[in-house]
């Protein structure tokens, strides 16, 4: 089975609870929105803070909204390395036990004994996409990139996310997305594992 999927790059970036946001940037303080992004209701807030870790800092990275029920940090491979922390790789939520960082804001900071993680590299659908394509929740398949720079990969292990709120798009970290050149709108084929 071939299917084609939007492939968007995920670049580093923090989800926070409203306390969070409220320490990092005083009392009564609220996200605004830049840009929204392709799963319903999400956005690119203007907020930004800076994320440091034992090696580096990485700076003005953005929070992605609406706040949530818990704090978390996605990054690359690379940003970890650079930040000099061990970040599993992990589906989005999955944060226990996962690497401490400091997120450093304008009125203040957080010093999180775990939260930063490299998100697992997933595809969003809703109810009725993921049925048209025989696709269930939590499977892995694997989705072929075409590249025009002569990069053109496979993507392996690639888990299934399904909720009505979630529009059909396939998510990987700027690692992964210079690994296979993409540049622009690039749609990949969803192969179902044997």
């Amino acid at each position: 089975m071939k299917e084609n999927i939007l492939i968007e790059i995920s670049a580093r970036h923090v989800h926070v609870t409203k306390e969070a946001l409220e320490i990092l940037f005083g009392s009564g303080a609220e996200l605004t929105v830049k840009k929204m992004l392709s799963q319903p209701g999400q956005f690119a807030s203007e907020q930004r803070v800076d994320i440091v870790g034992p090696r580096n800092t990485l700076k003005n990275v953005s929070i992605l909204g609406p706040v949530r029920k818990a704090c978390q940090v996605e990054v690359s491979l690379t940003d970890a390395r650079t930040l000099g922390v061990d970040a599993p790789i992990r589906e989005s939520g999955d944060t226990a036990n996962s690497a401490p960082i400091k997120i450093v804001g304008p009125c203040g900071e957080l010093d999180l004994s775990e939260g930063l993680i490299a998100a697992k590299r997933h595809i969003h659908l809703d109810p009725k996409t993921a049925d048209e394509l025989n696709l269930k929740n939590g499977e892995i398949v694997s989705v072929e990139v075409p590249s025009p720079l002569a990069r053109s990969l496979t993507f392996s292990d690639v888990v299934i996310r399904v909720n009505e709120n979630f529009a059909p798009a396939m998510h990987i970290d700027t690692d992964e997305g210079n690994a296979a050149g993409i540049k622009g709108v690039v749609y990949g084929k969803i192969r179902k594992n044997a």
